[in-house]
């Protein structure tokens, strides 16, 4: 069997061939072969480098990696994580993973569900609006889900609420009225400290506007029960989850509160189902017709062949702005690596940068660089084939003419003699065409990322369930706020000129 090296080896002597030579060869085959349809989304790589030859070596590198073992381990229930020693069961939340984990998700699922049936009749009194509060994972998800797919619902008002910034919550408190407003407070931990001074900052907005027991209206969205208890909310309103769901894979747990309170349980329920369909795609389907590893063979192509340091996402839908934000955080905090899972130096790229926006307005901003600038860089765009409005089609097909019309200028460029007017085309781009906007194609679209990161770290042999580097800053703002710990003279001089000191 080939090793890890040599499978590297191999890439690296791998020579790309030009996108209009690869499409135009035998479009037929291509399509075939770099094009997918799972859970009525429609995945094409045709406009990237993949060739067979790639193909081949990459899939070589994942058995190499050992990808069919450590797929087996996530979804049994194993230890996936070992630098924390935790199994990872995001999946289990959507009914695919170790039998004992499902059933207790379930019954998780069942506690969140008859608290909104509480909500709803009256058991907190009139609420029209909830106040989420969270940071990281615990606030990303919730807001994509509820931006995405709650502009119609009708049923509550929703902020959501990460930056410790003041103005951030003063926004959302001068929008609702507190008479009316339910809190959730979605920490993993209940210690993180960004989330419980903005929690203690919503208690004393309750409290100062005459509300009767202001702790009444939190509700706690957490892993660790005790804590939040300690915090103050009554043990009836703690939605748990479980220690094995990752925090920027949380949206699926009580973590999803916000999207099931404004959406209805009926969509929460279409969100996971279509997840799990991509968790059941993933789990079996093997070699280039998994998607997700299709996808993430796609990745190490540019990223550890061809030099590519960013990773463009581009939403034709503005359902879906929120979209690269949710991204930035899963792909980079989970494959940001730089030692392999037996704590080696990693020794190659690791995940490549996440940045992107929405089409038609990034048209008119970085497309410019996409087009002619010096950086190659993979561009993938998402589109839906209907419309979120009522107006003249001609919002809509103008929209996605766009989207298709520049991934098609990406690949063939254009020539002139005039340097400043010549486009050298050769770049490439993915497109995830949806049928729909709608929860259950939204679950399995984000499933689909998941599964992407996992199948990229398993390629690199690293862990994308550990977060250390997100400690060390953390630790060092806490030290610099108390006057803990003795810093350089330029921060020290920094903190005094920031803070009028």
């Amino acid at each position: 069997m080939t090793t890890p090296s040599e499978a590297w080896q191999a890439l690296a002597g791998w020579q790309p061939q030009t996108l209009s030579d690869l499409v135009a060869a035998d479009p037929g085959t291509r399509l075939d072969a770099l094009v997918r349809s799972v859970a009525d989304i429609r995945f094409d790589f045709a406009k990237t480098h993949l060739d067979d030859r790639a193909v081949a070596i990459l899939a070589g590198l994942a058995e190499a990696q050992d990808f069919t073992g450590r797929r087996k381990t996530l979804f049994s229930g194993g230890i996936a994580n070992p630098t924390e020693n935790r199994a990872a069961e995001h999946s289990a939340e959507r009914g695919e993973g170790a039998p004992e984990s499902v059933h207790i998700a379930q019954a998780l699922h069942q506690r969140m569900r008859m608290m909104i049936d509480a909500i709803e009749a009256g058991a907190f009194g009139e609420i029209r609006h909830l106040l989420h509060i969270g940071i990281g994972g615990s606030a990303l998800g919730p807001d994509l889900l509820v931006d995405a797919l709650g502009r119609h619902s009708g049923r509550y008002d929703v902020a959501v609420v990460s930056n410790v910034d003041g103005a951030a919550l003063a926004e959302a408190f001068a929008k609702f009225d507190p008479q009316y407003t339910l809190v959730a407070v979605a920490s993993k931990t209940f210690t993180t400290t960004e989330t419980l001074l903005n929690a203690n900052s919503a208690l004393q907005w309750l409290d100062e506007a005459g509300v009767a027991d202001p702790l009444g209206r939190f509700v706690a969205l957490t892993a660790n029960p005790g804590k939040a208890m300690e915090w103050g909310i009554d043990e009836t309103r703690i939605l748990p989850f479980s220690e094995t769901v990752g925090g920027r894979y949380s949206l699926w747990s009580s973590i999803g509160f916000p999207a099931a309170l404004a959406l209805g349980w009926d969509a929460f329920a279409d969100l996971l189902e279509g997840a799990a369909e991509m968790d059941r795609h993933f789990r079996l389907t093997d070699g280039a017709d998994n998607i997700c590893l299709l996808a993430a063979f796609a990745d190490q192509l540019y990223t550890n062949r061809l030099g590519c340091q960013t990773r463009a996402v581009f939403a034709y839908d503005e359902r879906l702005r929120l979209l690269p934000a949710y991204l930035q955080q899963l792909e980079m905090e989970s494959n940001g690596k730089s030692v392999t899972l037996d704590g080696a130096p990693l020794g190659r790229q690791s995940a490549a940068i996440t940045w992107g926006g929405v089409g038609t307005d990034a048209q008119h901003a970085v497309f410019q660089l996409l087009h002619q600038g010096t950086h190659l860089t993979p561009v993938e765009f998402v589109v839906a084939r209907e419309p979120d409005h009522l107006l003249d089609d001609a919002h809509h097909e103008t929209l996605v003419a766009n989207c298709i019309a520049q991934g098609a200028a990406l690949m063939t460029g254009r020539a002139s003699d005039d340097g400043a007017r010549a486009y050298p085309g050769n770049r490439p781009s993915t497109t995830i065409l949806l049928d729909q906007v709608s929860p259950r194609s939204l679950g399995a679209l984000i499933a689909f990322y998941e599964h992407r990161v996992f199948a990229n770290a398993v390629l690199l042999g690293i862990n994308p369930f550990d977060q250390f580097g997100v400690e060390l800053g953390k630790e060092m703002a806490k030290g610099l706020a108390e006057g803990t710990v003795e810093f350089d003279p330029a921060t020290q001089a920094l903190m005094q000129a920031a803070l009028g000191e």
